[in-house]
């Protein structure tokens, strides 16, 4: 009975469309793991105090490491941060502000992902086809050895 009334009170699970906070460190990786190419800013006190182009190398979960901006990249640890706050200007477009207290790393997509997932399927398939042409290939060069081995 007890099971049945916890499962009668359950909240459902956020659902946040273009705009919102999520504090949950796995949705936090859900979304910045796939940004790609990005513009960022570096803010403390809504001043900002540096800005620059990046791709996001790695977005990760872990409490012994940093997040680190330099030479055009970003290493993004969600533990640097309280929270990601979501959202949309008419100047930026979409943005993903990264919060700790008065700092924040906002990040501006540069890429399309509904084109680049195109692409990633593109180059897949021709890698596939790259490495199947490679493996045939190769089986047709041992199988020639083998013949004149035995000629």
């Amino acid at each position: 009975m007890n099971r049945e009334r916890a499962s009668d009170l359950s909240v459902p699970a956020p659902c946040l469309i273009d705009s919102g906070i999520i504090v949950n460190k796995t949705d936090m990786l859900r979304l910045l793991q796939d940004l790609g190419q990005v513009r960022y800013r570096h803010l403390q006190d809504n001043v900002v105090l540096a800005e620059d182009q990046g791709l996001v190398m790695e977005v990760f979960a872990d409490g012994q490491q940093a997040t680190l901006v330099a030479n055009h990249t970003l290493y993004i640890n969600v533990f640097s941060f309280d929270c990601l706050e979501l959202g949309k200007t008419e100047s930026d477009g979409h943005y993903f502000d990264l919060v700790q207290d008065n700092r924040r790393l906002r990040l501006m997509p540069l890429s399309d992902p509904m084109h680049d997932n195109i692409t990633r399927s593109v180059n897949a398939a021709a890698l596939e086809t790259m490495v199947a042409d490679a493996l045939s290939a190769s089986w047709d060069a041992c199988l020639d050895d083998e013949r004149n081995f035995l000629d």
